[in-house]
């Protein structure tokens, strides 16, 4: 491992204790502040399970613990449950551990999760004022690119969406019974679809506008993936076209083409994407190419004959050369800054973290939890987004905190709604359920969390690996795209 790389790794952990641990001290703050109202006995704040790197005792009472499993945290309350076998022994007496009002026990439970959204709701409002950058793609749900193959097991089998007839310049405004407002709604709706034909086979109901037409085609998405077998079309986003730079002494600068210039079509055919292009300008090697032009209110035709020339792939000495046909243009920056409103943005990842759970619980849908992010996971992910741009980073926690909000309360023992679920059992029941039985099933369940989590780090560790070996170039925004850059995948 090179020091670049070790460098990137040990800023990926220094990301996620700085914003993961931040989100889970949020948590365990709100239980911890709720408690001290209610008058509830607290007697340990910790960030992490296990023995303690470092604790001490604060003069309220509360012993304060930085712990070595950094898989979560908790604030250990005697008179909500008894968690000693995970929280370690209780100094507190049976007197001191009196019932207290159920009103209490919900609202010191639920605080948690109350603070994680609103700790995302101020993250959302930075974000609300900087704005927060996305491909112009993601801002339509427009088609760019219909792959005609996809690769199967190693095999290049017609695309479902080719197979189906999705054409390039289609509008997709609904899969299934989800509405689609942006291009990140179409994949996710496709990934978590749960749809199948007669014969059991992964199905997705699209409703496209095509020439001012609403159209409703059915495809049968392919599990395609290294590691993550998942449902996929073979489509691409709709690009802006538009040049914003013709390289000097270029084939586009001798034929004529000029910054500001849109390209419509290549050889006739309309064209929505980059890769698209790039995958005709290849295909036609030194053959002249008949691009359509928009120029300002006129529409032109412009012929260009392409250039063979040797580039570098990626960055740094160990980068290998390539050589590809090129005809020397810039296209425009494919980012731009969007201001979400605060409640839009929670609320989506609201709906994509509720879609989620579904489809894990859909026996239909091809969802498993190998499928979730770890700790790894989501290490990589605050990784990469920092890559990008800081606000991206904020985005990501913002995604993190509700995902922690909706995750505790679920009804199961060991998290927040668990311990929900007992209170509402007792207070139904007149009294409260046996300690002893309480504490079995919240051991149980937390060693059945425990091997989840180190389950789907497996998987975090071998998509680590397969990324590696198949890089994809980085999605840093750039004052101009690069010249002609490969096509994304579809």
């Amino acid at each position: 491992m090179d020091f670049q790389s070790l460098f990137s790794n040990a800023w990926s952990l220094v990301l996620v204790v700085i914003f993961f641990g931040g989100s889970i001290f949020v948590h365990e703050l709100g239980h911890f502040l709720a408690a001290r109202r209610r008058g509830l006995k607290v007697e340990r704040f910790s960030i992490g399970f296990g023995p303690p790197i470092y604790s001490w005792t604060g003069k309220d009472g509360v012993e304060y613990r930085l712990s070595w499993i950094p898989l979560g945290g908790y604030v250990a309350l005697p008179q909500l449950a008894d968690l000693r076998q995970l929280e370690g022994t209780s100094e507190v007496s049976e007197a001191e551990k009196a019932s207290i009002p159920y009103s209490a026990k919900v609202e010191v439970l639920v605080a948690g999760a109350v603070f994680n959204i609103l700790f995302a709701l101020i993250l959302a409002c930075i974000i609300w004022v900087t704005g927060y950058p996305v491909t112009k793609s993601d801002l339509s749900t427009r088609v760019g690119y219909v792959a005609t193959t996809v690769n199967l097991d190693g095999k290049d089998v017609p695309s479902p969406a080719a197979v189906a007839g999705l054409k390039a310049g289609d509008l997709i405004l609904q899969i299934d019974d989800h509405r689609t407002e942006r291009w990140r709604d179409v994949p996710q709706s496709v990934v978590l679809g749960s749809g199948r034909d007669a014969a059991g086979n992964p199905e997705a109901t699209l409703i496209v506008q095509r020439d001012g037409q609403e159209l409703t085609l059915v495809t049968h998405p392919l599990l395609i993936g290294d590691v993550d077998k998942m449902r996929t079309l073979g489509i691409a986003p709709a690009d802006d076209l538009s040049i914003t730079d013709v390289l000097p002494a270029s084939p586009a600068a001798a034929a004529g083409l000029q910054p500001g210039d849109t390209v419509t079509s290549f050889n006739g055919i309309p064209v929505y994407s980059i890769g698209h292009i790039h995958e005709l300008v290849q295909a036609n090697r030194d053959q002249p190419i008949t691009l359509g032009v928009k120029r300002g209110a006129t529409t032109t035709t412009i012929q260009v004959t392409p250039r063979l020339e040797t580039i570098k792939a990626g960055e740094g000495e160990n980068a290998q050369e390539q050589s590809l046909w090129r005809m020397g243009i810039r296209w425009a920056d494919q980012r731009v800054l969007i201001k979400d409103a605060p409640f839009r943005m929670i609320g989506e990842h609201f709906v994509q973290m509720w879609r989620t759970v579904g489809a894990l619980t859909n026996r239909h849908s091809d969802v498993g939890i190998s499928k979730m992010n770890g700790p790894v996971g989501i290490g990589r992910g605050f990784h990469q987004m920092a890559q990008i741009d800081w606000r991206l980073l904020l985005w990501f926690t913002i995604l993190v905190n509700v995902n922690l909000a909706l995750m505790n309360l679920l009804p199961i023992p060991v998290l927040d709604g668990g311990h929900i679920l007992f209170a509402t059992i007792a207070r139904l029941r007149g009294r409260a359920l046996p300690a002893e039985f309480m504490a079995k099933m919240t051991t149980a369940f937390f060693l059945v969390l425990i091997s989840m989590i180190l389950y789907v780090t497996t998987f975090d560790v071998r998509r680590w690996i397969s990324d590696s070996r198949d890089p994809e170039p980085p999605a840093k925004p750039a004052p101009t795209a690069p010249a002609e850059p490969a096509p994304a995948k579809p």
